[in-house]
């Protein structure tokens, strides 16, 4: 998973790569000269006293440092940007994937795994670009040139490099085996905390509504223990690696020094080359730390791109159909005939067979009791859903036919829960119609009885609006998202008990207000109070996902034993509230 998406998302920057790799080139030689250069002016410099060649061999050592300074610099500068570019790419995908999720792919993953996946690990495979770029591309460079100019000083020493590096990769590699499940454990324990704190973010009202402070404080500190216990056992195994290091570097600098003493008393070498082999030597078991290091970051890295990947990976249960249907005027007659839709999984469906048709210049209303389908019902015509039987059809062409662009553009839709976006009334407003006036603004926050409230605040139409208009109140954030929909002016209005957070009064105001706006469109209301469709064209009774029945308010009291049953239960409750 992780080299599929390193080579997708990094083939476009090919050429940075290779620049990457000829400045590390370039610069590794570089400090692979030096050792050579400090061999020479000790042999052939100090040993004999040439003071001119110790300023000339000294001089030439400058200038290969500053080479290998400045190849440095411009490695780590283009592979920061190749990585940096590389997790915009990653997280742009993602997005666009979210983006293309139906409700039921959302749910699959939790809004918390789907944040943290495009988050934290998008930077953990980051972070493992960019320690490639400036460490993992010169290891390998380092220990093939490292080894070459050991032999190149002695052969003599070699076998001590046969012994300490694989020493040294055979007890690393072990202890790295052992953090690879727990890296996938870490983030798995990331994903609950992340859980976790949103709902207790989230539902901060409930919480506090049941004094449930101290059960919530405790689950999550028992999240956020199994999150730190987790980390504590990767950074147990990760603080065995750098004295497993250590040990092997100053055990294999003693062996050199031991036995390259015998050489050199015995005229076999000379001094400084014992001097460049010891140095060869560090920069090979160093090449083989930082790949040590690399190694160490490569399977959390990995459990990211899976998590990552999955992401990716996932088709959305609402596809975009490949050849489009030719959009016709948009009308917004919606007819829904013999549909069913049943979850994966759920032993009976939601919705059984439903025909139904709402038709421009009318009101259609669809009431039932809780569980009915009615959310679900409505959710089928811009594609949250799509249905598992029968046909959803807007402006006689199949919903899964139309361009989603062509079809959401027929939609204005005032979801059950509505949900502002932080800036400001006029951006939200605008959410549907970037292009409109602020008179525009005005008319319909007039329509949706909005404009008083909106008016009295101290910006007006640019007063400040919270991350879900937590700012607002329930009714007031209705209003908003029904000045929303108006905004658009679509011509087909999905009102998914959009009028629940109003009191009587002003809910009759906004229908009223509404009924001369929307004349020209078909108009489809989701309510649970039997006030607010009594004036509706069509009335649909669902009741466990069939229709039981349908026509207007004084017919179906006389036909439809359900909708009495609706009617009654309300009038009950009014009368026990009074």
């Amino acid at each position: 998973m992780l080299i599929d998406l390193l080579r997708t998302y990094l083939r476009s920057y090919q050429r940075e790569l290779a620049g990457v790799v000829g400045l590390q080139l370039v610069g590794t030689i570089a400090s692979l000269y030096l050792p050579s250069l400090n061999a020479d002016i000790i042999d052939r410099g100090i040993a004999q006293g040439d003071t001119a060649f110790i300023m000339k061999t000294g001089s030439w050592m400058l200038a290969v440092t500053l080479v290998q300074i400045a190849c440095s610099i411009c490695a780590v500068y283009l592979g920061a940007r190749t990585a940096m570019a590389f997790g915009r790419d990653v997280r742009t995908a993602v997005f666009h994937r979210v983006g293309e999720f139906s409700a039921r792919e959302v749910n699959q993953f939790g809004a918390p795994s789907l944040i943290t996946r495009n988050t934290n690990d998008v930077q953990q495979v980051q972070m493992l670009v960019v320690m490639t770029c400036t460490m993992m591309v010169a290891a390998p460079i380092m220990m093939v040139g490292g080894v070459v100019m050991a032999l190149r000083e002695d052969v003599g020493l070699s076998w001590l490099m046969l012994v300490s590096v694989p020493a040294l990769a055979v007890a690393v590699g072990l202890v790295i085996r052992q953090m690879v499940p727990q890296f996938r454990l870490m983030q798995t324990k990331i994903d609950t905390v992340n859980q976790v704190l949103r709902e207790q973010i989230t539902g901060i009202r409930v919480v506090r509504a049941f004094v449930r402070e101290p059960d919530e404080t405790a689950r999550f500190q028992q999240a956020n223990d199994e999150l730190t216990d987790t980390s504590l056992r990767v950074g147990r195994l990760m603080v065995l690696i750098f004295p497993i290091v250590l040990l092997v570097l100053n055990a294999s600098s003693v062996a050199v020094l031991w036995f390259g003493a015998g050489r050199v008393d015995a005229g076999l070498m000379q001094i400084g080359s014992l001097t460049a082999f010891l140095n060869y030597l560090m920069q090979i078991l160093m090449s083989v730390m930082m790949a040590t290091f690399m190694l160490m970051m490569v399977p959390r890295a990995s459990v990211c791109a899976e998590r990552i990947k999955e992401v990716l990976d996932t088709e959305s249960s609402v596809a975009p159909p490949r050849d489009p249907a030719p959009a016709p005027p948009a009308r917004g007659d919606l007819t829904l005939d013999r549909v069913t839709f049943q979850y994966p999984g759920a032993a009976a469906p939601v919705l059984n067979e439903i025909s139904l048709r709402a038709t421009p210049g009318h009101t259609t209303a669809i009431i039932g009791s809780t569980g009915a389908g009615k959310t679900t019902l409505l959710s089928l015509v811009p594609r949250l859903f799509d249905a598992t039987g029968g046909s959803v059809r807007v402006d006689g062409v199949d919903v899964r036919d139309f361009a989603p662009d062509d079809l959401w553009a027929r939609i204005g839709l005032v979801p059950q829960q509505p949900y502002l976006f932080s800036g400001t009334v006029a951006s939200n407003l605008r959410y549907g119609n970037p292009a409109a006036s602020d008179d525009e603004l005005r008319e319909a926050l007039a329509v949706a009885q909005a404009l008083d409230f909106v008016t009295a605040m101290p910006e007006g139409l640019d007063s400040p609006i919270a991350q879900g208009g937590t700012n607002v109140s329930g009714g007031q954030r209705q209003r908003l998202a029904i000045a929303r929909a108006l905004v658009r002016r679509p011509s087909l209005y999905l009102f998914d008990d959009s009028f629940s957070a109003l009191d009587l009064a002003t809910d009759a105001r906004v229908r009223a207000a509404l009924r001369p706006q929307t004349a020209d469109a078909t108009v489809v209301i989701v309510a649970q109070r039997v006030s607010t469709i009594a004036d509706a064209d069509q009335i649909i009774v669902l009741e466990d996902g069939a229709v039981v029945g349908s026509g207007r308010h004084d017919d179906l009291l006389e036909t439809c034993p359900t909708f009495v049953e609706i009617v009654e239960s309300q009038l009950t409750a009014e009368g026990t509230a009074a």
